[in-house]
This record gives C-alpha cells, sequence and structure tokens, in this order.
C-alpha cells in the first residue's frame, strides 16, 4: 500500500514518525513523508526508505500555524500542497500526525476520497492552553483551545481509523467522542531494541560523572515538564547527598527561569544543563546515570501520554522517580521499576531520591523490572504491530 504521512513540520527528527513510517515499510508498504522545510536548498530525499517530500515553507506560515483554527489561511496554504503530494505519489492512504495539518488535509482528500487514519501524539488542546504565548495578548485572545477541542472532535469523526499512545487516552477520546472501541488502535512511543542493543557508549560522558548521583532528566525542559520541583529538591539534598548531580539534556526557551532558579539557590555546583544532545549520546547519559525522572506536572494531557523518556530509561536498567501524572503513574507502578512523588511537591521528591540513594538493592531491583517489561513486553518491535495490523486490513 502507498501510504502518505502527513507532517506539519521538518524531518528529521521526528522518532515517532520514523519509527511508525519504517515498521510499515518493513512489513511491505511504501510510505512518503509530506514534511515542511525553511531551507531553500533541501530537497526530497530518502532516510531509512522512507520518501521524504519536502515543501518548502517560511516564517509567515510558521506563524499562521499557530492560527490554524482561527484563520482559515494555514489551511488554504497546505491544502494545495498536500493535494499535489496525494496525487503526484498515487497516496491509496493517508496518516495525519496530530491536527494543526488536519483540516487542510481532509481539504486536500475531499475529491480523493482516501481513507484516512489520524495518528494522535498528545492532546493538543490541552497542551496549547499551557503554551507561555497563549497566556498574554495577542495569543490569549487570538487562539482558542476550545476551538482546537471542537476542531479535534470533528477529526476523530471524520477518520477511518485513531492512533494514540496509550490507554488512558484511548479511554478519554472514547469517553469524551462516542466513537466505537474498534475505530481507536494503541500504538504506544516506545524504543527499538537498536537503542539500547546497539548503542555506543561515549566513554567521556560516563567518566565526567564517575564520582557522582546522577539525577537524569532528558528532553524538552519546558515549565510543565516539572523540573522546577527536581531543583528545588537537590537544594534540600546538598548536605545528605554531598556528590548530588542533577543533568538536564534538553532545552526550551524558558530555560532562562530554571537557571535562575539555580543561581537563587546557590546550587550551580550541583545542577548541569547540557542543553540539546543529539540522540545518539542519549545511551551515555542514562549509563552514567543513577535515577531517572519524569516529574511532570499533572493536567488532561499529561495524564493520558507517556513520555518517551521513560522507555529509554528503563531500557538501560535504570530505577525512575516519576510525578503522579495519571499514565506514567500506572505504568511504573504496574511494573514496580520505580518510585512516584507527589507533583510539584520537591520535598517528596528528595525523600525519594534519599530512600534510593541509600538503598542500592532497591535501585537495581527496579531497573532490573524495568529493563524486563521493555524487552518482553514494550519494545517497538511488539508494539508496532497493531499498527502493522491497522494498515493490513485497511489494504484488505
Amino acid at each position: 500500500m502507498r501510504i502518505g504521512m502527513i507532517l506539519d513540520k521538518t524531518f528529521p527528527p521526528d522518532p515517532r514518525v520514523e519509527n511508525e513510517a519504517v515498521a510499515l515499510i518493513n512489513s511491505g508498504h511504501q510510505v512518503f513523508l509530506f514534511s515542511l522545510t525553511y531551507d531553500k536548498n533541501e530537497e526530497s530525499s530518502i532516510i531509512n526508505k522512507i520518501e521524504v517530500k519536502r515543501y518548502k515553507s517560511n516564517k509567515l506560515e510558521y506563524k499562521l500555524s499557530a492560527l490554524a483554527y482561527t484563520f482559515p489561511f494555514y489551511k488554504w496554504l497546505m491544502q494545495s500542497k498536500i493535494n499535489h503530494f496525494l496525487v503526484e505519489n498515487k497516496i491509496e492512504a493517508i496518516h495525519i500526525h496530530d491536527i494543526r495539518i488536519a483540516e487542510a488535509t481532509f481539504k486536500a482528500n475531499k475529491k480523493l476520497n482516501l481513507p484516512v487514519v489520524l495518528d494522535l501524539h498528545d492532546n493538543m488542546p490541552e497542551i496549547i492552553k499551557l503554551y507561555p504565548h497563549l497566556q498574554k495578548f495577542p495569543g490569549k485572545q487570538l487562539i482558542s483551545p476550545l476551538r482546537w477541542k471542537q476542531k479535534e472532535e470533528e477529526f476523530i469523526q471524520k477518520a477511518d481509523k485513531i492512533i494514540t499512545v496509550s490507554q488512558e487516552f484511548v479511554n478519554e477520546v472514547v469517553e469524551r467522542t462516542n466513537i466505537k472501541k474498534d475505530k481507536i488502535v494503541l500504538v504506544p512511543n516506545t524504543v527499538q531494541k537498536s537503542f539500547y542493543e546497539d548503542a555506543t557508549i561515549n566513554k567521556s560522558i560516563v567518566e565526567k560523572y564517575k564520582d557522582d548521583f546522577v539525577i537524569l532528566y532528558l528532553g524538552d525542559t519546558g515549565l510543565r515538564r516539572g523540573l522546577q520541583t527536581a531543583i528545588e529538591a537537590v537544594s534540600l539534598l546538598k548536605f545528605k547527598i554531598p556528590t548530588i548531580k542533577l543533568v538536564i539534556v534538553g532545552k526550551n526557551t524558558t530555560d532562562s527561569i530554571l537557571k535562575k532558579q539555580v543561581i537563587d539557590l546557590g546550587i550551580e555546583s550541583f545542577v548541569d544543563f547540557e542543553g540539546w544532545q543529539n540522540v545518539e549520546l542519549f545511551p551515555s547519559y542514562i549509563v552514567a546515570s543513577s535515577v531517572c525522572i519524569s516529574p511532570l506536572h499533572r493536567n488532561i494531557q499529561h495524564d493520558v501520554a507517556y513520555a518517551n523518556k521513560l522507555f529509554q530509561y528503563m531500557s538501560f536498567s535504570k530505577p525512575v522517580l516519576v510525578s503522579d501524572a495519571t499514565a506514567q503513574k500506572n505504568l511504573i507502578e504496574k511494573t514496580n521499576s520505580g518510585l512516584v512523588h507527589e507533583e510539584r511537591n520537591s520535598e517528596e521528591f528528595a525523600t525519594k531520591i534519599l530512600e534510593l540513594y541509600t538503598d542500592l538493592g532497591l535501585r537495581n531491583e527496579l531497573g532490573v523490572n524495568g529493563k524486563y517489561f521493555i524487552e518482553n513486553e514494550f519494545c517497538w518491535e511488539k508494539t508496532s504491530k497493531k499498527l502493522i495490523e491497522l494498515y493490513d486490513n485497511l489494504e484488505n
């Protein structure tokens, strides 16, 4: 089957998009990926057998994408590009990655009437409520999360199949939209075996932290990710754990707030901001760590979605400490692979870290449990089977 994936940004990187595309290709399908480029010289190419078709975009289109469901301009601009992509590549089924570009895709498909799979990576109407530019003028006045929610529900009804990332998210969508349960398929974000089996460990990173008790965070460092809780906890623990080191690998535009907090608490020597690093270095940071964290704030989105970092941590037998955001709390308790703290509660976070610090046996036990879960139940090679079944059935 000639599958046309629609992505409203540049590619690479996007691990979920790449994992899904490669899984489908390996099962006998052809995958063409519609993506944007802001580089006039960047041409279409083939990446891991994915036929990446790049369409020129610009800063104006990028800004208009935030207003996709306020004004029709973004839809108009994308619709003609997507229509060209669908016709030019003789697409037989459409796979939309998230809802920002969904309306333009449905419009482009109106005459072609191809089957559509809507892949909900996130609960976008809830996430945009947390964006900094929606907290102030003019974003607060121009962008309506309610309008995005209405559009999402409209697209869920229109699509032939829905994919999402956690059982909690599946339950939420079914309850909210009253769709039939067999219309929605669970395809969680997980790691490929190659992430941990074929990893090349950077010795300099491991050596750098060999004398530290490293608490590791990987990924987007936006304030909703809860790192202020971890930073506050470090200030409580610096005398009890003299070798403590919070290592933050990632970035966000709000990093200045985190760095100011570190300075205000006088713990600069206990916190490393490593910035964004190549994903190939993630295993090295994980190997160098003692405990890995995901201190998410609770909200509707975080309660129904897993962070992929959890599976990256677990694949290297590391114990995790997570907030009580529902989906990750359920996962960690089910697999007995870590401890849970109340969101935004730095004292409880500190208490749990101290418990792990003083009990090497517990750390090892939790790490082994997480590794077993990944290898036997939750690696991409196993969880992607539902995706492949979906397209095999669609083709038949």
